[in-house]
């Protein structure tokens, strides 16, 4: 059933890597000159071709800045610049996961934050091999893929901001569900199915398509869901098993560590935290909060060792959700032992 989930994200043209985690392979490399920005056009020019062709019989390649230079297209010589450093980060790590982790603690420069939500993407893939809840691959999808909110009833009902995008365009409609959604300015409903425990399984023939929507308020399975990919994904990096659970306020006096799950929550309780006024209409922003702990508290720094961490996740001014997992990975309180 999860065998053919999520087919895009190319699991298949990875090998396992003789340290753990996924070896990057010349196929792997290869996939990334398929795409447009790489692909030679109609107006290209020989060198161009010339270097793509190289390139695909050998990904691996030594290509001397000399030689992008001399291409007709400084735009195409430029995206081969960022492509190729890409690329030695990749190659110059023991895993696709380390040359994650490295990327995420040291800087990506230019690489562009795609390539970082498709690396997610892929080991993802290969974290959840296996797994039959559909719920938590839909929450999976909030860590790589930028998200459209609503809030309704109760609801706090998240949609794939492209698939939204497409179906408003398009008039393009499900069966269940409504998102309302803001295309320029005047509003438009855009209806698609929500995933609950009782559709999930019909979750893997269409993932690919990215158009369930999920529901992250508060108790509700679908958060739930992704706080135990949360769990998961910290472990597959770091080999710590930590608990994540929802909370609907932070009441701590001796509150000690956050970390924003993107780029809103990360201003907000940093805000918070140094006892600044937050706006109400910010605070209104805050999707969900949430309480990790390890299991093995040795594992922190002790300057926190045995206190709680906090989680946020919040939208922005224009109702998008846009999380950077590799927060969670690069902010957690560690004993300087663990962080290799």
């Amino acid at each position: 059933m999860t065998e053919t989930a999520w087919a895009s994200a190319g699991l298949a043209l990875l090998d396992p890597a003789p340290g753990g985690g996924l070896a990057v392979t010349p196929s792997f490399l290869k996939a990334y000159l398929a795409r447009p920005e790489l692909a030679p056009m109609a107006d290209s020019c020989a060198g161009e071709r010339a270097l793509h062709a190289r390139l695909l019989a050998d990904p691996a390649a030594t290509v001397a800045d000399a030689e992008l230079a001399a291409l007709a297209d400084p735009d195409a010589a430029d995206n081969y610049r960022v492509w190729l450093a890409f690329r030695d980060r990749l190659t110059g790590a023991p895993s696709l996961e380390a040359a994650y982790l490295d990327l995420a603690r040291h800087g990506s420069g230019r690489i562009p934050a795609l390539f970082m939500a498709q690396l997610a993407h892929v080991i993802l893939r290969r974290i959840l091999d296996g797994e039959p809840d559909g719920l938590r691959w839909r929450a999976a999808e909030l860590l790589f893929r930028s998200q459209k909110v609503g809030i309704s009833e109760g609801g706090i009902l998240v949609a794939d901001e492209e698939t939204v995008e497409q179906a408003a365009a398009t008039g393009g409609f499900g069966s269940l569900g409504s998102l309302l959604v803001q295309a320029g300015s005047a509003p438009r409903t855009v209806e698609l199915d929500v995933i609950g425990e009782a559709n999930a399984g019909s979750y893997f023939a269409r993932s690919e398509r990215f158009d369930m929507v999920l529901d992250v308020a508060f108790t509700r399975p679908g958060l739930d869901a992704l706080c135990r990919v949360l769990e998961r994904w910290v472990e597959h990096f770091l080999g710590l098993e930590i608990v994540v659970q929802p909370v609907q306020t932070i009441r701590d006096e001796r509150w000690s560590w956050h970390i924003g799950l993107d780029a809103e929550a990360t201003a907000i309780l940093n805000a918070m935290w140094h006892g600044q006024a937050v706006p109400q209409a910010d605070l209104a922003r805050i999707l969900s909060l949430f309480r990790l702990e390890f299991k093995d508290p040795n594992a922190m720094s002790e300057r926190v060792a045995g206190r709680p961490v906090y989680l946020a996740m919040a939208m922005d001014n224009e109702k998008r959700l846009r999380l950077k997992p590799q927060n969670l990975l690069t902010s957690l309180p560690l004993r300087q032992d663990t962080t290799s």
